[in-house]
């Protein structure tokens, strides 16, 4: 069985409309691109490539929480807002006030699958590659938990889910509902490596990743309905946009 590793890449820091594929480039090691890696990269700094950057003297938080986010619960404690943002149940629509050079706040990427899908085809050729996973990250509280893991925000190039349905456990008995989500599963483990402060690693690359390669992503693969939630009794008070 493959051993899992994870390199956490010290880089400069990124500068808003910096171009994201050079920056990966001159920043990964040559000795780190092997087939069947993983690259990972926050989605900070897709964010600041895509200029994802609204000041903060130009519209109050509340306002750009409910603005940015696909469905909406209402404020909470620290000044946060619960919310659901491209299908992460996430405080503040995954709007990020530190770390930023301008002061600005930073918004999730537009569209983090296709950010995914664009980086690894570029990355693919540029490398030539054959198998190659891309995989955006960002922090993440639990409930009843103290501090932040990582969590996946999209992905591209591997599957993120492995079904267990009718497999068996230690004593014989078949799985009825059991699935791996190893999209968040890396995440953790590279999240925890790159570090939450002022560390500089937005990057990291994983080897050894038990996972299938592929052309193809399924960008609902790991989604899971609001409607058929274990918690959706929680979220009937919620606001979408579609209802509001």
């Amino acid at each position: 069985m493959p051993v899992l590793s994870v390199q956490p890449i010290q880089t400069e820091i990124f500068q808003p409309r910096q171009d994201l594929l050079q920056f990966v480039k001159s920043s990964v090691p040559r000795t780190l691109v092997q087939e069947r890696m993983i690259l990972v990269i926050t989605s900070k700094i897709v964010s600041l490539a895509e200029n994802r950057l609204v000041a903060k003297d130009s519209i109050s938080k509340k306002e750009l929480v409910q603005q940015e986010a696909d469905v909406f619960l209402g404020e909470v404690a620290y000044g946060c807002y619960l919310t659901v943002k491209h299908g992460l149940f996430i405080p503040s629509a995954g709007i990020d006030e530190s770390n930023s050079a301008t002061g600005d706040y930073i918004l999730f990427p537009k569209d983090p699958y296709q950010s995914a899908e664009n980086l690894w085809s570029a990355l693919k050729k540029e490398w030539n590659l054959k198998e190659l996973g891309i995989l955006i990250t960002d922090s993440h509280t639990t409930p009843l938990r103290k501090g932040v893991t990582g969590i996946g925000l999209a992905y591209w190039g591997f599957q993120g889910l492995r079904n267990l349905v009718g497999t068996e456990d230690l004593f014989g008995r078949q799985l009825v509902m059991t699935n791996m989500n190893l999209v968040d599963g890396l995440s953790v483990a590279a999240v925890m490596m790159m570090g939450e402060g002022n560390e500089c690693q937005p990057l990291a690359v994983i080897h050894g990743a038990s996972v299938v390669f592929s052309e193809k992503t399924n960008r609902d693969e790991i989604a899971m309905p609001l409607q058929e939630d274990l918690y959706a009794p929680f979220f009937k008070q919620a606001t979408t946009k579609s209802s509001s």
